[in-house]
């Protein structure tokens, strides 16, 4: 019996043994299929990438063809067509949506090649980018605020270039929205009588957003929120400036009619930050 055992137990290690050798010998057959087919992937030309990238860009691939520019990448970082597949991969996540992945191109092609001609095209995908992911004015703005600076770093650094026009238009709109979120915030702590945090939220307005629709509000919450706090001569000068640069607009009537209900009339102290901030401003 014992002796039936001991050839039992012997059988179960040669079995095994003939087993771990063969897994051995597949794993090495795997091993080196592996690393043939990478060395043949890294024999493969980087311009023979870029244009397999390229075609399946124009075929509309776009999936494929940033899988190519990634690989060129990865395998040819610092070459010229690895240069050229950044801006591509830019372009190519920022046409199928992928923002993150858009501005993480852009930004790297930025900082390896800032002074390269495709400076000012990386930079506008990065304001594109962020300019697509702007939410609704009641939710926070930090997409916002973020494709105002690309916009502006834009048209900073390259007024003349090709994407300044479009540029200058979305940083108008992305201002806009900017500043009518300081507006409900300002309202918001209006109607609370926070008369000071309101304040606050409107200079921004007076300060950052001449340029846009939101300001003349703003130069009536202002005369609306000195006056209710008692600085009398500010809320006449925040009345004074918006009938001086919005004469017939709603805004103004009503700010004379609520200093007028007070004994008071418009009247502007030209040593007031509100006068001062009218005056060679520069804005958005």
């Amino acid at each position: 019996m014992k002796a039936h055992l001991k050839d039992y137990k012997r059988s179960i290690a040669a079995i095994l043994k003939v087993a771990l050798l063969t897994f051995a010998v597949g794993l090495a057959a795997c091993s080196s299929k592996d690393d043939l087919d990478d060395l043949e992937l890294n024999d493969t030309p980087p311009e023979v990438l870029y244009n397999e990238g390229l075609s399946l860009r124009v075929q509309g691939r776009l999936r494929q063809a940033n899988d190519k520019f990634e690989q060129l990448d990865r395998l040819y970082p610092y070459s010229e067509f690895a240069k050229k597949s950044l801006v591509n991969m830019a372009y190519v996540n920022f046409s199928r949506g992928k923002y993150p992945e858009a501005i993480s191109a852009a930004n790297r092609f930025l900082t390896l090649y800032p002074g390269n001609d495709d400076a000012a095209y990386a930079l506008y995908i990065i304001g594109q980018s962020y300019f697509r992911q702007m939410p609704d004015i009641t939710r926070d703005q930090e997409a916002t605020e973020k494709a105002a600076s690309a916009f502006q770093e834009l048209l900073q650094r390259y007024p003349d270039s090709e994407y300044a026009s479009d540029a200058e238009a979305k940083l108008r709109v992305a201002a806009d929205q900017l500043a009518g979120k300081e507006m409900q915030i300002g309202r918001y702590y209006l109607e609370k009588r926070s008369y000071v945090a309101a304040i606050n939220r409107f200079k921004v307005v007076v300060l950052r957003y001449q340029t846009t629709r939101h300001v003349e509000e703003a130069l009536f919450r202002l005369t609306e929120s000195y006056y209710a706090l008692g600085v009398v001569n500010e809320a006449q000068t925040a009345a004074a400036v918006l009938g001086h640069n919005f004469p017939d607009t709603d805004w103004y009537k009503d700010a004379y009619s609520l200093l007028s209900k007070g004994g008071y009339e418009p009247s502007e102290n030209r040593g007031s930050w509100i006068s001062k901030a009218f005056k060679g401003m520069t804005n958005f």
